[in-house]
């Protein structure tokens, strides 16, 4: 499994500061599961919304009620939650080594057809995070509804050093 080494691995945490990303503290669980949890080299992340400072900052369907910008930077926003979802069971982000796989529900009016565009917006953070190690195999999927009616809903399976 490809992963960030040694001195990378490390610098994690300075890759993120130098972009202006800082994890928010983990909110949650809102159910019968937990946010992430490890299995071997591998932690897996529930599905993580667009939340920031506390609120949602995407909900409705693309794009009648939301434009496909707006729902590019929602899912931008899920992917900091679950890297922050990860980092928690990891003791600190500098553990995890790369992004696996990506899973991205988007919330859509019949006939919309771009949920991968929708998607990149979290597959190029981690692009620009992880650099190689944050390439991923990754499904998008339009969807009726999403919980708290919020636009973009975002799994995610990480590499982790051992």
């Amino acid at each position: 499994m490809r992963g960030t080494t040694g001195e990378n691995a490390h610098m994690l945490s300075e890759r993120l500061k130098s972009l202006g990303i800082a994890l928010p503290a983990l909110a949650g669980p809102f159910g019968a599961y937990v946010p992430a949890r490890r299995a071997g080299d591998l932690v897996y992340v529930s599905g993580q919304l667009p939340v920031k400072d506390g609120r949602l900052i995407a909900a409705g369907p693309v794009p009648s009620q939301c434009a496909l910008e707006q729902a590019q930077l929602a899912a931008r926003q899920c992917a900091i939650n679950a890297l922050a979802a990860a980092a928690s069971v990891e003791g600190g982000v500098d553990r995890i080594t790369g992004v696996l796989r990506v899973g991205v529900f988007v919330c859509c009016d019949p006939g919309f057809a771009e949920q991968p565009k929708v998607a990149n917006g979290a597959s190029e953070l981690f692009l620009e995070i992880f650099g190689d190690p944050g390439r991923h195999v990754r499904a998008a999927v339009g969807v009726a509804a999403l919980p708290l009616g919020a636009t973009v809903e975002l799994e995610a399976v990480f590499t982790c050093r051992s």
